[in-house]
């Protein structure tokens, strides 16, 4: 994961979404922000995307190593999940997201608005954890 910047501007260079998604007013909080735990969902969706594909198999969440929001996120903005799978363990694949906002269309801005690490165990189809294969 890169070092916290706040002047992170632009969307990673050569690098493909995890996912993409605009939040909608029933994802704002009280104070008119989008919720933390939205954001949270999809951080853990958009994580689980490259754990699944490199483990083969399903995966379980079973840590948020660390979780930074770095900027607030509003109904309108179109938020990019970028995840990379960073280390591997016998059963365990660990993954970086990193969450941009695309901001006002007519004059675009693009900002950094979340860091995250988390950990997924893979899963055999009973649900045990599983070993994760040689590539």
């Amino acid at each position: 994961m890169s070092p916290v910047n706040d002047l992170d501007t632009a969307l990673p260079d050569g690098r493909q979404p995890a996912l993409r998604v605009m939040p909608m007013p029933a994802d704002l909080n009280p104070a008119g922000d989008v919720f933390g735990g939205w954001i949270m969902a999809m951080v853990d969706i958009a994580g689980a995307i490259p754990a699944r594909r490199r483990a083969k198999s399903r995966v379980a969440t079973v840590a948020v190593n660390s979780f930074v929001f770095k900027q607030p996120v509003s109904v309108g903005d179109l938020v990019s999940f970028y995840a990379d799978v960073v280390s591997l363990g016998r059963t365990s694949v660990t993954v970086d997201v990193e969450v941009y906002a695309e901001r006002d269309p007519e004059n675009p801005v693009v900002v950094k608005v979340t860091e995250a690490r988390l950990t997924y165990v893979a899963l055999d189809d009973k649900g045990r954890k599983r070993p994760i294969p040689a590539e």
